[in-house]
């Protein structure tokens, strides 16, 4: 590559970066150099963490006991950072200094973005918060709505499940699974915590974190590995050997593709059952009515009433709507499977989405930094791609599948006794 500057005609638009830039690596420096810094600055603004109550056992609890008449209340831990010296930090990084066009753009919106998720964490609980999580995640719009609907409505109801693992024995299985990554990457770390200041689970800068009252249906166990541990944890450590450090906790917008992804790991490994696919679209309606003033007692028996959904599950569906304000960030899941198997049909890489955390906007820039050899190839390949009947339902995929038709029976699903 040398020391040439070559042309730098590259632009972001709607449809993504698209470029053919051929600016040396040393000509790269300065971007990196503030790569690092916006990084450092959204691991202290940890909008993921920040969001998720801090009392939800006691608060589901509480909400049984009242016979589910009484709103809970959900307590979100305080800020550890000070927004407005975030902020100053990061409008004093000198973007202007940036001469590749691409990555200029990549950076200014992950600029952009954070100050979004300082303004958003300011706002929770108070009736601006939803406008923030609006411009960070983006609404529902009319086919996103339509499938969400035809998925309640053609995929039967089904009695919750009796057999559930615990905290305890889930954290097993995760550490399982990570010396599974293990054996093929000796360096893979394994970081895994059970917290009781969690309510979901969730990976947190390649920590998976368990919530210590989780009750988990035993049949997702596998999928939910693939998802968090597979997927997350995979796509954070592939980031953390690329020189574009945001590679690991997501280039801006990366949320919606990384949660597709993840709902696809499942799928190849066979777990994404129909019970799943119901959840995904009931957080859609549940956005939906919420966007519409909903509160949480409604949000929380229509589920049940109109959708079939079970109690503990509408439960969890309604606070995740609720917390802070109003969240409609749980869209992405199936928007983001949605987007994703229009791009496989289109012949997207599997490599290029396994780089790091990124979004589909992004592939053309991460496919030009691959050509260049700025960034490497993923160091891990996913153990999802290569269980029995993976790469079958991936030429599925690119022969073209909607996300309604991704619940019908295939022979490879029976034949291992999945649910269908």
């Amino acid at each position: 590559m040398g020391g040439r500057s070559g042309t730098k005609g590259c632009t972001h638009h709607a449809g993504g970066y698209v470029c053919h830039v051929t600016t040396s690596t040393h000509d790269l420096a300065p971007a990196l150099d503030i790569d690092l810094h916006l990084t450092e600055l959204e691991r202290r603004v940890s909008m993921l963490v920040n969001l998720t109550p801090v009392n939800a056992a006691d608060a589901w609890a509480d909400f049984a006991h009242s016979d589910f008449t009484t709103v809970p209340m959900l307590r979100l831990r305080p800020l550890e950072f000070e927004p407005d010296l975030v902020r100053r930090d990061l409008y004093n990084l000198e973007l202007e200094i940036v001469t590749d066009p691409a990555l200029h753009a990549l950076l200014l919106a992950k600029r952009d973005e954070i100050a979004r998720q300082i303004t958003a964490l300011e706002d929770r609980d108070t009736s601006r918060f939803v406008y923030g999580s609006l411009q960070l995640y983006g609404g529902i719009s009319e086919p996103l709505a339509h499938a969400a609907q035809e998925l309640l409505e053609t995929i039967p109801t089904q009695a919750p499940s009796t057999s559930s693992v615990t905290a305890g024995a889930f954290a097993e299985a995760a550490r399982a699974e990570f010396e599974r990554y293990r054996a093929g990457y000796p360096d893979f770390p394994v970081r895994i915590e059970v917290r009781d200041d969690v309510s979901e689970l969730m990976v947190s800068f390649g920590t998976l974190l368990i919530p210590e009252a989780a009750a988990i249906r035993a049949e997702r166990v596998e999928a939910l590995l693939h998802h968090e541990v597979g997927t997350h944890v995979v796509t954070y450590q592939n980031g953390a050997r690329q020189p574009l450090t945001l590679l690991t906790i997501g280039l801006p917008g990366y949320d919606e593709t990384q949660e597709g992804l993840a709902v696809l790991a499942e799928y190849l490994a066979g777990g994404l059952d129909p019970r799943r696919l119901r959840v995904l679209a009931a957080r859609v309606v549940a956005i939906e009515k919420m966007l519409d003033g909903a509160g949480f007692l409604d949000i929380f028996e229509s589920l049940r009433a109109d959708h079939g959904i079970p109690t503990k599950t509408a439960w969890s569906i309604a606070i995740r709507v609720i917390v802070g304000g109003g969240s409609v960030k749980d869209a992405i899941y199936l928007r983001g499977i949605t987007r994703l198997l229009e791009a496989l049909a289109e012949g997207c890489s599997m490599d290029v989405l396994l780089v790091g955390k990124l979004a589909l906007d992004h592939v053309p820039l991460v496919q030009e930094l691959l050509d260049r050899e700025v960034l490497q190839p993923p160091w891990i390949r996913p153990r999802w791609l290569d269980v029995p009947g993976a790469q079958e339902r991936l030429e599925r995929l690119r022969a073209g599948v909607s996300v309604t038709e991704l619940c019908e029976p295939e022979p490879f699903q029976l034949k291992q006794g999945g649910s269908v």
